[in-house]
């Protein structure tokens, strides 16, 4: 090691790092590196990178360090092959997340009062939020030898930035690409607001959750048959739906069976205690193939008093579960629908038109107008009396028992089966609370109408890894709302 004397067997890494960001900083590296390279004409040289900016409200973590690697090795690439690389960094101050993280420093439960607060305070309260930790990131950013420009930063919240996504905006206005539509949308009931079928499929969106399932039977109406009176099953996931139930659906290309219970399950007309249960006397409409999925109720050896095609359900009437929406023009019949299955259930779906997407679209078909009695906050409106008042998750509990005792006059559905359902189940990716499915009116881009053409361009973009183009990304378009 004679030759090299200056060079210390035992380096300290650390002093080292800060020698080469001290002397950066002294010569002021970065900026020269820009400003020794020409934009050429109308920009020809240079190279633009988008960085997509954090939120400045909280501090970075793994993720965010990780992707700055590689944020800076292309610029640095690009710089060295003679480009001109202006590098602003960005920050995100839009959004529910920025909202979401105010609230929680305020104090802010509900929307209410947020309005209670003023609309431009609570705007105030955001922007400082937002920009909280800017020191911090500029620190954690220039340690890791990343070169970028804070000091020309741009924000979400800078006003020609705004008049920017405005101008597009206007632009699709323009070439009447956006409407007003009444449509199911997952929605988060803390945050009063829907969420885009792109934030539903978001990571961690989807988590294990428990919900209560119940089986219901309801009485037909078909004088002069065999089916009159008897009951159809639905089964359900969200019983807090029952009371806005509008319609039933069956497959038309699915065999039902018309049963009495085996002896010796019959139970009383209202069972006590219990999760339910066959009802002495009655008779009951499911799919052949799911009988035996309801051996504990109806017994190993039901009576098939016959089997019949979906077709004969098809426009049968029936009592509605609860009687808040007794009479609704065109409600309360048997539709058909393909997506109705006999994979679990029993092959006939409740259908409350508010709260599932494909349930619009078959009463939509049918000339039956969706309901909406649950508020921008998920708790149910006066229009179904008993649960006012009461948040849709909180109301399950009281909605079973109705069912299940059967004694109050606005219950017409007899409970069969309380049981408990696990199932992946999307939670809001910005508060973390259980979304429901809710009909909202709403503002869309018809972006169905440029989709091919989004398609055909996806094809002259140079993806890293290549098969984005054509795999997830591609996809996406192809498939895009």
């Amino acid at each position: 090691m004679t030759g090299y004397p200056t060079v210390p067997p035992h380096p300290s890494f650390p002093a080292l790092e800060r020698e080469v960001l001290d002397f950066w900083e002294r010569d002021d590296t970065f900026v020269a590196s820009v400003e020794a390279r020409d934009p050429g004409k109308d920009g020809a040289n240079e190279f633009v990178f988008y960085d997509g900016p954090p939120f400045a409200n909280g501090l970075p973590h793994y993720g965010h360090l990780l992707t700055g690697y590689v944020k800076d090795v292309v610029p640095r690439y690009q710089t060295m092959r003679g480009r001109r690389v202006e590098r602003r960094f960005g920050w995100d101050t839009h959004g529910l997340p920025a909202e979401v993280e105010a609230e929680h420093q305020l104090g802010i439960k509900h929307k209410s009062e947020i309005e209670a607060m003023g609309v431009a305070a609570f705007n105030e309260a955001c922007r400082a939020s937002v920009l909280r930790y800017t020191g911090e990131w500029r620190e954690y950013v220039t340690r890791q030898a990343r070169w970028v420009d804070f000091d020309h930063d741009y924000k979400t919240l800078d006003l020609d930035y705004m008049e920017s996504v405005l101008w597009a905006f206007k632009t699709l206005w323009d070439k009447g690409l956006v409407y007003s539509g009444f449509r199911v949308l997952w929605y988060c009931w803390r945050c009063e607001t829907p969420l885009s079928a792109t934030e539903t499929r978001m990571d961690d969106v989807y988590t294990d959750r428990q919900d209560p399932a119940v089986t219901v039977g309801l009485e037909l109406t078909a004088p002069g048959t065999d089916l009159d009176g008897a009951r159809a099953l639905i089964w359900t996931t969200t019983p807090w739906t029952l009371p806005s139930n509008l319609a039933m659906a069956v497959n038309p290309g699915v065999d039902y069976v018309l049963v009495e219970p085996a002896p010796g399950h019959e139970r009383h007309p209202r069972p006590e205690g219990g999760d339910g249960g066959a009802v002495r006397g009655e008779r009951y409409v499911l799919a052949a193939a799911r009988l035996g999925a309801y051996a504990r109720e109806l017994g190993e050896e039901p009576t098939v008093l016959r089997t019949l095609p979906g077709t004969e359900l098809l426009g049968l009437s029936y009592v509605p579960p609860f009687d808040f929406f007794a009479g609704h023009p065109n409600a309360h019949v048997v539709l058909a629908a393909d997506y109705v299955t006999v994979e679990d259930g029993t092959g006939i779906v409740h259908i409350a038109p508010a709260f599932g997407e494909e349930d619009k679209v078959v009463t939509d078909a049918a000339g039956i107008e969706a309901v909406v009695p649950v508020d921008a906050k998920g708790e149910f409106d006066a229009r179904v009396a008993p649960y006012a008042g009461m948040q849709v998750f909180d109301a399950n509990g009281q909605i079973i028992r109705d069912l299940k005792e059967g004694t109050a006059p606005y219950v017409h559905g007899v409970l069969l089966r309380h049981e408990t359902y696990d199932h992946p189940y999307p939670h809001c990716w910005r508060c973390g609370t259980p979304l429901i499915q809710r009909a909202v009116d709403s503002w869309f881009v018809q972006v169905t109408a440029f989709r091919d053409r989004m398609v055909e361009l996806n094809q002259e973009i140079t993806w890293v890894p290549e098969h984005v183009r054509d795999g997830q990304f591609g996809k996406w378009l192809e498939g895009a709302r």
